[in-house]
């Protein structure tokens, strides 16, 4: 039940963002996050990233103000100062980063490609 309300959750944030989110970072937030408060995960490089819930994702991009320096993407995650993104513009499900004292000025770096790659 959770998975189905996380969906509708998960629909209503596209239909504000007026975008389509990558297929298996949904699945991720229905069947792993849920509606969890705080998701933390351990990336394949040892270091631990905060994923963010469908609940926060709207608030903690605004307070980056990520859209209004990179439009195209979505932060879905965050180790201290390194945001963790999804691309709005193609679909894809790849994960990149980039230091948010950097947003803007320069390319972000490929991590996986997608969530699950990300935490193996």
């Amino acid at each position: 039940m959770v998975g189905v309300n996380v969906l509708k959750e998960i629909e209503g944030l596209e239909e504000k963002l007026n975008v389509k989110l990558p297929f298996v970072y949904k699945r991720f937030l229905c069947e792993e996050v849920k509606d969890i408060d705080s998701y933390e995960v351990e990336s394949k490089k040892g270091d631990f990233i905060y994923i963010f819930n469908f609940k926060d994702l709207l608030e903690r991009n605004e307070t980056y103000t990520i859209q209004d320096v990179e439009p195209d993407c979505l932060m879905i995650g965050q180790d201290g100062d390194l945001g963790y993104f999804i691309r709005l513009d193609n679909e894809s499900d790849k994960i990149y980063s980039l230091d948010l004292g950097a947003l803007g000025s320069l390319a972000m770096d490929e991590e996986a490609s997608d969530i699950y790659d990300l935490i193996k």
